[in-house]
């Protein structure tokens, strides 16, 4: 049986920027707790992790540098499904995409021949970097491997991003509704909310949580897989994901999750639960002929069809919970 939602939450703030109400919800948590007999998570005899990945400003609120289409109405119905499984739900664990101003995505971090930074969405190739089109305002030996290396890797090429989620600022947050609810929950449930810092190193973007796009360059590690966040996830009889993007941070958290669990344990594939009404695709960018690596929305659906093929759960936040 659903639980109501509690009553500061209204679905029309999961867009907007506010200061969190912490007195409120707190208030709300002990009043709810009294009336629906909300038990600590430490007695789920189930336990069930709820993994919100990137839900932050940056990607999830109009007018922030990228802003997903469709994020708020994701966060709505993440938020929706979220209350109503409370008494269930026994962790939430958020990543923080957390940049500074010089990355290898960043405009700042390459010049044309006139000395321009690239605008936001430029594609840069190893051959652009090569030609001279591009150069590096720093490590340009190790950029031009990492454009190497990333292409090698047959997903992407390198994309220049506008300055987002930077440490500090505003964008890097969780969206104010979204910490709300984690505050509720570990009000409600007597257990702290996890979160997970990843997209630090310069060198490299880092769109799973799990792992960076490429680990070393020229020698140098610039990240290596998160093992011990892997194991925390696994430890859970089942992981619910939904944030953003589903082509970029989210699909490559779950390509990680996917490949470890092959290698490792394919039994446990079928733990991860993927909320596919609570994610969406950044838009490909406005190029004629559009690369195939850019077409991010076909890459989404691909991902998808692929992860429930391989034994991951498919879900919305309209279907029952099981058990």
């Amino acid at each position: 049986m659903s639980l109501p939602m509690p009553r500061f939450h209204e679905d029309a703030r999961a867009g907007q920027l506010y200061l969190e109400r912490g007195a409120e919800v707190a208030e709300e948590a002990l009043r709810y707790v009294a009336e629906h007999r909300i038990r600590p998570a430490r007695e789920d005899v189930t336990r069930i992790a709820v993994f919100g990945i990137d839900v932050q400003v940056a990607f999830c609120t109009p007018g922030a540098s990228l802003f997903v289409p469709g994020a708020v109405e994701d966060t709505q119905r993440a938020l929706r499904w979220l209350y109503a499984h409370l008494d269930r739900v026994t962790e939430l664990v958020f990543s923080l995409d957390t940049h500074r101003a010089h990355h290898v995505f960043h405009p700042s971090w390459w010049r044309d021949a006139q000395g321009r930074p690239p605008p936001p969405l430029t594609a840069i190739t190893a051959a652009d970097v090569r030609s001279g089109r591009w150069r590096a305002t720093r490590s340009h030996e190790e950029s031009l491997a990492y454009c190497e290396q990333l292409e090698a890797s047959g997903r992407y090429v390198l994309t220049v991003w506008p300055f987002h989620a930077m440490l500090g600022g505003l964008s890097h947050a969780l969206v104010p509704s979204v910490f709300e609810a984690s505050l509720f929950h570990a009000l409600a449930r007597d257990v702290p909310t996890h979160f997970e810092l990843k997209g630090e190193h310069p060198l490299t973007e880092n769109y799973s949580v799990l792992s960076p796009e490429v680990t070393e360059v020229k020698g140098q590690q610039v990240g290596a897989f998160n093992t011990r966040l892997f194991e925390h996830l696994m430890s859970f009889d089942r992981v619910y994901v939904f944030g953003q993007a589903s082509s970029h941070c989210v699909l490559n958290t779950l390509l990680d999750l996917r490949r470890h669990l092959e290698r490792t344990d394919p039994s446990k594939l079928g733990r991860i639960h993927i909320l596919e009404d609570a994610m969406s695709p950044v838009p490909a960018p406005p190029l004629d002929p559009l690369p195939p690596s850019l077409d991010f929305p076909r890459l989404a659906r691909e991902a998808l069809q692929d992860f429930q093929a391989a034994g991951m759960r498919v879900v919305r936040t309209t279907d029952p919970l099981e058990g």
